[in-house]
């Protein structure tokens, strides 16, 4: 059976909707990845054929352990070359996610090894999220909530943001909203909440900050 970057990028893409509590159909891969219906159908049909998902009769996709396989190995490789191009690199935080995307598909697995065995594997990754899955559940676990949940005048500590969207990063680097950074809810509004970001005054989306996970600043911050 061969592996195309189009499978892994499949298999890979129903991990990480999953990790955000999503519920995957064919709707849910057509949306995430941009790509037609008719696309996602030809798709699926031979992602069933070589036994790396299952569908349900409501149309549900799930991983086989196959699948799961596949997409575990991109998403640890993802993880540890973003931290590399921030870590190694410098590069800005907000940028790493768009170039881990083109460049895990042509790391071999000696390489993937030195990256293991230079950065470790219990480190996140620029936007705070852990290798692996990370799921609404485990996040709540670890004493995280989104940030629209925060109480007024609650000091937080931000831990991760959603990283898959290049927009919304850049939206929260001019916020000065980034893993590590301390605020606090001054006001909330029927649409928007008012932060007190490290002295700074900002404003912020309600539906931007519940792609934003903080924990209180009372526990520890380490995940």
């Amino acid at each position: 059976m061969k592996i195309t970057i189009s499978k892994e990028n499949y298999l890979k893409t129903i991990a990480e909707a999953e990790s955000e509590g999503e519920t995957v159909i064919a709707a849910t891969l057509a949306r995430w990845l941009k790509v037609s219906a008719p696309a996602v159908t030809m798709a699926i049909r031979r992602l069933k054929r070589d036994d790396l998902i299952r569908v349900s009769r409501p149309g549900q996709i799930t991983l086989t352990r196959s699948g799961r396989a596949i997409a575990n190995r991109l998403l640890n490789r993802h993880h540890l070359i973003e931290r590399m191009l921030t870590e190694i690199f410098g590069m800005e935080w907000y940028k790493v996610h768009d170039e881990a995307e083109q460049l895990e598909h042509a790391v071999s697995a000696d390489f993937e090894s030195k990256l293991r065995e230079r950065l470790g594997e219990d480190g996140a990754c620029p936007h705070g999220n852990r290798m692996g899955m990370d799921t609404p559940d485990d996040r709540r676990r670890c004493g995280m909530k989104p940030l629209d949940e925060g109480e007024i005048a609650e000091r937080l500590a931000v831990v991760s943001v959603f990283e898959r969207d290049r927009n919304f990063l850049e939206y929260l680097e001019r916020l000065d909203v980034r893993p590590g950074a301390a605020l606090r809810i001054t006001e909330a509004k029927a649409n928007r909440l008012i932060l007190d970001v490290e002295g700074r005054a900002i404003q912020i989306d309600k539906p931007a900050a519940a792609r934003v996970w903080v924990r209180p600043m009372t526990s520890s911050t380490s995940r």
